[in-house]
């Protein structure tokens, strides 16, 4: 049994959505068995509220007795459920929260990455932004720990590049009006403004970047969420010109990539995105930790060491 702790509703619905589907192609694969084991799916929707999360994580935990836990996508939840995940030794397989503490300062035997980190996501533009881009950069982020972390680690090297940032400002999640912040990036006239906003808010900010006039004149930079491949449609023109980075891109033309692609594509009807990668990598973490211990998920802290040393293309 494995738990799925991911939003199903409000903002970030759809990477929930795309996660669990990237889980299905690995399992439909594999006849939704793993080393002779059937697979079941326990989806629950986190709200993207730590409170429910936990309600749902305890069901998970006291009644379902799950084998796996799968998610969360909000940093905020993935804080909250880190300490009955590390109490109650299961695993955890972190398909998306890029809170950057479960990894360092708060790293768990029991807590693996199959995604990101959110320092990863975006520190490496920093110096190149300053290189190929301007000396000047101002700052959005959606106001939450994955914000503040993403925006922080572009801050970080960029200033450390010689970069100047001319001002800093976080929206909350969900918002779908970005007038103010718009107003103050172009009050600022910096050489390329830097966000982080993924999913609908991110369509919002892109669109309306565009519809305020920034679109030419600010380059626009951010954390490749901003314009990753599940929003590009929506955000259409907006979107073009921007510059990001991300660990993954759908365009990538290499063997694994394009057999992914072809199979995501049969199941759902159109073409994967970057949260869908990272549940095809999650399943595939778990089919192949149930190959090495041939099926038995009993113990814990094998299933730990095990994973630890799972590699694949």
């Amino acid at each position: 049994k494995i738990g799925v702790l991911l939003p199903y509703s409000r903002v970030y619905a759809v990477l929930g959505e795309s996660i669990t589907n990237g889980m299905r192609v690995v399992f439909g694969a594999e006849g939704n068995r793993a080393a002779g084991r059937p697979v079941e799916l326990l989806q629950e929707d986190t709200e993207l509220s730590p409170d429910v999360a936990l309600r749902k994580l305890r069901k998970f935990l006291t009644s379902d007795h799950v084998d796996f836990v799968v998610g969360p996508v909000s940093s905020a939840v993935a804080a909250a459920i880190r300490d009955p995940i590390h109490q109650a030794r299961v695993i955890l397989l972190n398909a998306n929260a890029g809170d950057n503490a479960l990894t360092r300062e708060r790293c768990s035997s029991y807590i693996f990455r199959t995604s990101f980190s959110n320092w990863q996501t975006s520190y490496g533009l920093g110096a190149w932004a300053k290189q190929h881009v301007g000396g000047t950069a101002y700052l959005t982020g959606a106001d939450y720990a994955a914000g503040y972390q993403i925006v922080g680690a572009f801050k970080e090297s960029f200033v450390a590049a010689g970069g100047t940032v001319v001002g800093e400002s976080y929206v909350k999640l969900g918002s779908t009006d970005y007038a103010a912040i718009l107003a103050q990036i172009g009050a600022a006239t910096p050489a390329l403004s830097f966000s982080f906003f993924a999913g609908s808010d991110a369509v919002h900010f892109v669109k309306q970047f565009a519809e305020f006039g920034l679109k030419g004149k600010i380059r626009l930079t951010g954390a490749g969420f901003l314009v990753s491949d599940d929003i590009l449609e929506s955000q259409g023109e907006a979107a073009v010109g921007a510059v990001t980075t991300l660990h993954y891109t759908r365009i990538l033309q290499n063997p694994p990539n394009m057999e992914f692609r072809k199979r995501y594509q049969a199941l759902t009807g159109r073409p994967p995105d970057v949260y869908a990668v990272q549940g095809y990598d999650t399943a595939r973490v778990v089919v192949e930790a149930l190959r090495q211990t041939g099926g038995d998920t009993a113990d814990s802290d094998r299933l730990s060491r095990v994973i630890r040393g799972i590699q694949f293309d």
